[in-house]
């Protein structure tokens, strides 16, 4: 096997966490309601039934670097595997809602150790010059396990199998189970070989596989990056001077992705079209519908991220987001424009997010962080990240039952207007340049 189908392999393996991430995330959206018949849950049991799985992603990102660290990339995978397995099965079977929560808190935190561990590992293995695209084939898998949960779902319910919802839950477990037994063959991080191992021969021979035109100025910048990086690895280094600017790059990204309101969408998808009018048949076809708008404008922003960079693809998804978001709240709204209209505008919402912030966020923040404290970084935005998810999921059936839609929604979209700003005045160019020359770059920023 060449060197570049080798890195392609080893992207794709890595990245059918990301498939599993987004098959968790979605499937719940065919299985709330009936897990709110089922138990008779009012509207803040249920969204804590449907949020606890975030919770544990919560966690899940913010320690996840923690074994990265010590144990290394690749065991990380295998464990975040058996994690998808055993809430799969578990969430199945639960005889009662304290024991669904439970399996599906399992599950969480599979979800957010693998947004930190497998963007990372992607970034330290690939080439610059093609690294956009590889870290992104994990938002791809996302978006393509969305898609295969929703169509999943779907034939689910059309099946009327008995409980149904059990089913829907319960088909992760197989891709879970595949994922698990094809990290076995990835090697080691050779970058966490380095930083944390010191171990250049084998890092050299990974990297001699993976990039062997760009393998050995990357090992001698590392080394280099490696004496020179004395600040202690840990969670409080990120907060220092010289890396707190870098951090909030991290935060602020992932700060903006959540105040999109795209878990909103993905995980209350069928009650969101419902509000309008739409029966549930259709509503469970919409969502379909979502998920292969979210593959193929994913398709195309990974297409993009290595041509016009990682910073015009956000201004381009901030500016759909916000056309979108506005066009959605009008829709609720008793205007001119008819309700029946609101799935073409969600697809433009799932689009811009797509091509952005969907594109964009973990190859981001895997980019831009040093080695030595990547895997505490791409904690402390993927933490960010679920924590808000988290929140918004949780309270979205209050505040939609409160407030409605066109507030909701209206507000998303002027969180959109601060992306852009944020976009167009603190947001790096990262393309094309190696992890290292990224880093140096940084430091320069922090000083």
């Amino acid at each position: 096997m060449n060197s570049k189908k080798y890195v392609i392999f080893l992207s794709i393996v890595a990245a059918l966490g990301g498939f599993l991430f987004g098959f968790d995330t979605a499937v719940i959206s065919g299985a709330e309601r009936f897990i709110q018949e089922k138990w008779q849950l009012s509207d803040w049991s249920h969204g804590m039934a449907v949020a606890i799985a975030l919770y544990g992603t919560v966690l899940g990102a913010l320690f996840g670097g923690i074994p990265a660290d010590k144990y290394g990339r690749k065991s990380s995978l295998l464990w975040i595997g058996l994690l998808y397995f055993v809430s799969a099965v578990g969430s199945a079977l639960a005889p009662d809602v304290i024991t669904f929560m439970i399996f599906r808190f399992i599950g969480g935190l599979g979800v957010g150790a693998s947004s930190v561990v497998a963007p990372m590992y992607i970034s330290e293995i690939a080439p610059a010059k093609n690294r956009g695209v590889l870290v992104a084939l994990f938002q791809f898998n996302i978006v393509f396990g969305i898609l295969m949960a929703y169509f999943s779902n779907y034939l689910i319910e059309m099946a009327n199998f008995n409980e149904s919802w059990r089913w829907m839950l319960g088909m992760e477990a197989i891709p879970a189970l595949i994922y698990t037994l094809l990290t076995i063959k990835v090697p080691k991080s050779p970058r966490w070989l380095i930083a944390h191992q010191n171990n250049i021969e084998e890092a050299t021979e990974i990297l001699s596989k993976t990039d062997p035109d760009g393998a050995e100025e990357a090992i001698r910048l590392a080394i280099e990056e490696r004496k020179r990086e004395k600040v202690k690895v840990g969670f409080s280094a990120l907060f220092k001077k010289s890396h707190f600017k870098t951090t909030l790059l991290a935060i602020m990204i992932a700060l903006f992705n959540q105040l999109s309101g795209i878990n909103a969408i993905i995980y209350f998808a069928p009650r969101v079209f419902e509000m309008a009018g739409i029966d549930q048949e259709s509503a469970l076809l919409s969502t379909i519908g979502i998920g292969a708008v979210n593959m193929v404008a994913t398709m195309l922003g990974l297409y993009l991220i290595d041509r016009i960079g990682r910073k015009k693809l956000m201004l381009i998804g901030s500016i759909g987001y916000i056309v979108s978001l506005i066009l959605i709240a009008y829709s609720f709204s008793g205007g001119a424009i008819s309700p029946s209209y609101l799935p073409i505008f969600v697809f433009v919402f799932i689009a811009s997010h797509a091509v952005g912030q969907g594109s964009v966020i973990w190859v981001f923040i895997s980019e831009v962080f040093p080695n030595e404290t990547r895997a505490y970084g791409q904690s402390i935005g993927c933490f960010t990240h679920w924590i808000l998810a988290a929140v918004i999921a949780n309270v979205f059936p209050f505040f939609a039952n409160v407030f409605g839609p066109v507030s909701i929604f209206g507000f998303f979209a002027l969180m959109m207007v601060w992306q852009l700003i944020w976009v167009l005045t603190k947001m790096p160019e990262t393309k094309g340049r190696s992890l290292e020359e990224i880093q140096q770059d940084m430091i320069k920023t922090n000083a």
